[in-house]
């Protein structure tokens, strides 16, 4: 029994007509045979949970680095709560659920350690710039599996390359706008797991009281974490609804609100004290590595970094060390630029 061609007919019947069905994929950059249980979107989301470079997303930092409290987020959990936001709206849409978690849980594979502190500094020094979410297709394209990369779906791919905003409007250029609507909820799910999560440590850290926050800002999303949650997707899905589920949309109240907390975040946590004061110490970490290891291949090399045909030193040592945990460059930093204790024979 073929199992996904009655996987292909069940989508063909339930879902809405604006979904992106699985059997009329634009199909991978190299042919496969097709599996006989799961659909293209099922078999990329499966790919993307197995890689190596999703493991390493529970000791990347979300805001806080390497926090001592268990209920701080990282970019693990922030990419399952992405993935959680959008499947209820691609489910209550009627849409690809399968494709929307698939693009859910690669967004953000290409996060360097440290958070956009690891990032401004790799866009600082590398002579073609750096941006997380082209680093995130090169790792499912190039990187994964020992360079073979994970070989998904051309709407995978893409709904991975277009779900940053850029920290502009949610609305862009339509050329960087995802191809489904899938990809569009995940770009929008993006923003409401991290602006109510980074609020919810913020507050969980001391760093800010719920009572600063403008009443302009919380009066339409609500007083309590869940509350907002929730007021943000049942008023996408419900104007999406309105729209006749053929796009996207907030409506203009909530989504001001949501770009205006956003900016509140920038100026009263991403830039306070604690949390600028760590990422400059990060960021010197970040410097050191990469200027290092320009210097000296070798090293690269034993470290663990490789050198794929055709890349020059510059991309093969960014590749190193975007993909590092949090963990790994301050001991690798440790190892390479601190004393160690003299080993007697």
């Amino acid at each position: 029994m073929n199992i996904r061609s009655l996987l292909e007919d069940r989508e063909e019947k339930i879902l809405s007509p604006h979904a992106c069905f699985s059997a009329k994929s634009r199909g991978r950059q190299n042919e496969v045979r097709t599996c006989q249980t799961r659909t293209a979107f099922q078999h990329d989301r499966d790919k993307i949970l197995h890689s190596k470079s999703f493991r390493r997303l529970k000791h990347k930092t979300q805001v806080f680095f390497s926090p001592e409290g268990d209920h701080y987020r990282t970019r693990l959990t922030h990419t399952l709560e992405v993935s959680q936001i959008a499947r209820t709206i691609a489910r209550s849409l009627a849409l690809n659920e399968d494709l929307t978690e698939a693009i859910a849980l690669g967004h953000d594979l290409g996060h360097t350690p440290f958070g956009h502190a690891g990032e401004g500094v790799l866009n600082e020094l590398m002579s073609e710039s750096f941006h997380h979410v082209r680093q995130s297709l090169r790792v499912v394209d190039v990187l994964e599996n020992s360079g073979q990369g994970l070989n998904l779906t051309w709407e995978v791919r893409d709904g991975i390359l277009k779900h940053s905003k850029g920290g502009g409007p949610l609305l862009g250029d339509p050329a960087a706008m995802p191809a489904t609507l899938e990809g569009h909820i995940v770009r929008r799910a993006d923003i409401i797991a991290y602006v109510n999560h980074d609020l919810d440590d913020a507050l969980r850290a001391g760093l800010i009281e719920l009572r600063q926050i403008p009443r302009e800002i919380l009066a339409p999303l609500g007083q309590s974490h869940g509350r907002r949650i929730d007021n943000m997707v049942c008023d996408m899905i419900a104007r999406s609804l309105e729209a006749d589920g053929a796009e996207i949309v907030q409506s203009p109240p909530m989504e001001h609100a949501i770009l205006a907390l956003r900016d509140w975040l920038h100026a009263h946590v991403y830039r306070s004290r604690p949390v600028h004061d760590d990422f400059v110490k990060a960021s010197r970490i970040m410097r050191d590595l990469f200027l290092y290891f320009m210097e000296n291949e070798d090293e690269l090399l034993r470290s663990g970094g490789r050198r794929l045909p055709g890349d020059t030193l510059e991309v093969s040592v960014g590749d190193f060390i975007a993909g590092m945990t949090d963990r790994y460059a301050v001991n690798l930093y440790h190892q390479l630029f601190l004393p160690q204790p003299w080993k007697l024979v």
